[in-house]
């Protein structure tokens, strides 16, 4: 979900930039490691890096100033965390801006913060958490791809409340809104990702091992 150019107060515009940019160094530090030291990580970290770009260009017109879509940030945030995943969607946020008008410059770092990463951390505490519990892996990646999509809604409504309050009105004014269309496309999200990882699990195990380890896909 995408605040759109020139729609935040400038100061607000400030705050969420400097909030997203430590994790977005974290992230560049992260994948610099990630190369050196494995490699064949090259093919997942593009692999994320694509699921990101291609399921966030599928925009739907939302409230006024913002716009509805998937993140795909789920996938990421599953084998790399939330550095890695802010960087990627500092990537794919610049190049749709630059193409496609999605987002926008003056609030690419609000834009970074909801989508890479105030959703994938949640997302990511709950991956671990379910993975400690042995939750079965199509459940676990189902409610991980779900809860970095609607976490993402949930914080560009508090950033938009924020903005253009009085912040508990305008806050369920804008969930209520986003809600229509954020939470079958969450949906689909998830079952999307779902049959995908059970597809690369079979026919690719050497790349899903990172974050699915056979001993606990064993005992789930």
């Amino acid at each position: 979900m995408h605040v759109m150019e020139g729609f935040l107060p400038w100061e607000w515009a400030l705050f969420w930039t400097l909030a997203a940019a430590p994790f977005v160094a974290y992230g560049f530090l992260i994948i610099r490691r990630i190369l050196r030291e494995d490699p064949n990580q090259r093919t997942m970290l593009a692999l994320s890096g694509a699921f990101i770009f291609v399921m966030s260009s599928f925009k739907l017109p939302s409230v006024t100033g913002s716009s509805s879509h998937p993140t795909g940030t789920g996938f990421s945030t599953m084998f790399f965390g939330v550095g890695v995943t802010s960087v990627m969607s500092l990537i794919v946020l610049i190049f749709q801006a630059l193409l496609l008008a999605h987002g926008g410059f003056t609030t690419m770092g609000a834009n970074v913060f909801s989508m890479g990463v105030a959703g994938p951390f949640v997302a990511y505490l709950a991956f671990k958490t379910m993975t400690k519990a042995g939750v079965r892996t199509p459940i676990k990646v189902f409610i991980t791809v779900f809860l970095a999509g609607m976490v993402t809604y949930i914080t560009t409504a508090v950033q938009l409340a924020l903005a253009y309050g009085p912040f508990a009105d305008s806050l369920l004014s804008f969930l209520a809104v986003f809600a229509v269309t954020q939470i079958p496309l969450g949906i689909v999200e998830g079952i999307l990702f779902t049959i995908f990882v059970d597809y690369l699990e079979r026919a690719r195990p050497d790349l899903t091992e990172k974050a699915f380890p056979r001993r606990v896909k064993d005992e789930a």
